[in-house]
């Protein structure tokens, strides 16, 4: 209680309006420059905030944009999106830091376009003060980086309606705080969870009334009724980037379908075409618009050609213990929630 000044949002730091920049539907994930030769020729990308500090000293492990650049293979005029979204350590090592300040600070001078807060944990076998406790630290992380002059998106969080509720009247009451942030990718995108989620985001857009941008990382599928509800939303898409280094090439069927095929290369050949393929075809898949949803059928489950699930590299930096065995809807109103 002490460390975050208690449970309620309304004693959180107020921060200046932002201009945000506008983002396409697409902006792929780049995790490191391995296995590349060239330049990533895109004019948004996304990178892990804590690929890009530190987080054992605490410092930015480049000094300036050029080095930025040259880091991750991607133009140096480039749209960076930082997204703070990972497993529990990263995330409270990014906590314990003390001198977060300095580091908005250097982020600032790098240019960053959009920083997404730290996604912490609402977990479902905890007290429920330990759920409130995560989601005001999102709050006060988010207070933290808009303040510093970054276009900050925060991460909403949540477990119960009540939880939405909570956000959606800061929201409300704060017109500073223009862009949201959720993950699909692990406890929120399973089973009937996404459609919860879902359809809780686009009652608090709605509910809101005025035009909020979303971040999100994983639900492509569900890009288009978040359309309906959210002025601008954004896909930080890993897949591209993930099966490119799995030696995977994206193709798109006759009906539009997005498949993937094994492109097995040289030993010691650089990706650089197969990840630009990845990433062209689909970002024409997302642009099209997804086929269809197919039935959920719980006997399987999706996977591609590795046997992992979709979205693997990505969900490999998540500890998924607590989402072991499928986590049915509470009788409370009550849903798991992501990165549980």
């Amino acid at each position: 209680m002490r460390e975050i000044d208690g449970l309620g949002f309304e004693n959180a730091p107020r921060v200046p309006m932002r201009t945000i920049p506008i983002l396409p539907l697409i902006a792929p994930f780049v995790d490191h420059r391995y296995a590349r030769s060239s330049i990533l020729d895109e004019p948004t990308v996304a990178l892990s905030l804590y690929e890009v500090v530190n987080m054992a000293t605490g410092q930015a492990h480049v000094a300036s944009r050029q080095a930025l650049a040259d880091r991750f293979r991607i133009p140096v005029n480039s749209t960076v999106i930082l997204s703070g979204v990972n497993k529990d350590a990263p995330i409270e090592s990014w906590w314990a830091l003390k001198n977060r300040p300095e580091i908005l600070a250097k982020l600032c001078e790098l240019g960053i376009g959009v920083v997404t807060s730290p996604n912490y944990s609402v977990l479902t076998d905890v007290p429920r003060t330990d759920n409130l406790h995560a989601m005001k630290r999102i709050l006060l992380t988010w207070t933290e980086m808009a303040a510093a002059g970054l276009s900050a998106a925060l991460h909403v969080n949540s477990r119960t309606e009540r939880d939405y509720q909570r956000w959606g009247d800061l929201i409300a009451e704060r017109p500073e705080i223009q862009i949201l942030a959720f993950e699909f990718a692990t406890g929120g995108g399973r089973g009937e969870r996404i459609d919860w989620h879902v359809e809780q985001l686009c009652k608090l857009a709605d509910r809101v009334g005025r035009g909020l941008a979303l971040v999100i990382r994983g639900g492509g599928r569900k890009l288009p009724t978040l359309r309906k509800h959210f002025a601008q939303v954004t896909l930080i898409e890993t897949d591209a980037f993930y099966r490119a280094h799995r030696r995977r090439r994206a193709y798109l069927t006759e009906a539009g379908r997005l498949k993937w095929a094994k492109q097995l290369t040289p030993p010691g050949a650089a990706i650089d075409e197969l990840l630009a393929n990845n990433v062209a075809v689909v970002r024409a898949h997302f642009e099209i618009g997804p086929e269809q949803e197919p039935r959920l059928r719980p006997a399987r489950r999706a996977t591609n050609g590795n046997d992992e699930a979709a979205q693997s590299g990505f969900l490999r930096y998540f500890d998924l213990a607590g989402e072991a065995g499928g986590i049915p809807r509470e009788p409370h109103h009550m849903i798991a929630a992501t990165k549980t």
